[in-house]
């Protein structure tokens, strides 16, 4: 008898609903989305709190998933459709914004700091680790004083759309080759 493959579990963070489509703070649900509309999918709602897809990128088994609670309180949502398709937090790949990187800039990493991001907080917390990946998509910092916390909770900005189609396509290959091949090999592709 043989056991079924483990998914790889993708997150893509952000907030739910149509007034915070478009922010900033919700770059890794248009991630998921791109990756849902390569493996044909929809997302549908999942008792674990989640909208989530199952399909194939490629070889690879994965769950495709946007938590349905603010991104303040995602930890809850992502580790129970972790625990549900019993995904171990070193098979587990958030999507998200970072304001440390120049806007549309793609990096992956494996567990650090929040660096403020209270919804990697919220996941930390909640999964007992700080050792899951990353996908990091920059936003850049906020103009002159404005809070961070604002900024990312407003919409692209005209320039940053014209663009914005293309990075969500750079990051979501990212995606794809950091759970086909892993953290290293990916780097080496896309840093």
């Amino acid at each position: 008898m043989t056991t079924p493959e483990a998914p790889t579990l993708i997150v893509g963070l952000g907030n739910p609903g149509p007034r915070y489509e478009g922010n900033r703070h919700n770059v890794g649900f248009l991630v998921a989305d791109e990756l849902a509309a390569r493996i044909g999918g929809k997302f549908k709602a999942h008792k674990a709190g989640s909208d989530v897809v199952e399909g194939r990128l490629g070889a690879r088994r994965v769950v495709l998933a946007k938590p349905r609670s603010f991104m303040n309180l995602s930890g809850g949502p992502v580790a129970g459709t972790s625990k549900f398709y019993k995904v171990a937090p070193e098979s587990l790949i958030v999507v998200h914004d970072e304001l440390d990187l120049p806007y549309g800039t793609v990096r992956l990493k494996r567990g650090g700091g929040e660096n403020g991001h209270n919804g990697l907080r919220s996941i930390t917390k909640s999964l007992g680790t700080k050792e899951y990946l990353r996908v990091r998509f920059g936003v850049d910092r906020p103009p002159g004083r404005m809070d961070p916390a604002d900024y990312v909770l407003k919409d692209f900005s005209g320039s940053e759309r014209k663009d914005l189609g293309y990075f969500v396509d750079l990051c979501a290959d990212a995606v794809e080759a950091l759970a086909a091949d892993g953290l290293e090999p990916a780097q080496n592709r896309f840093h």
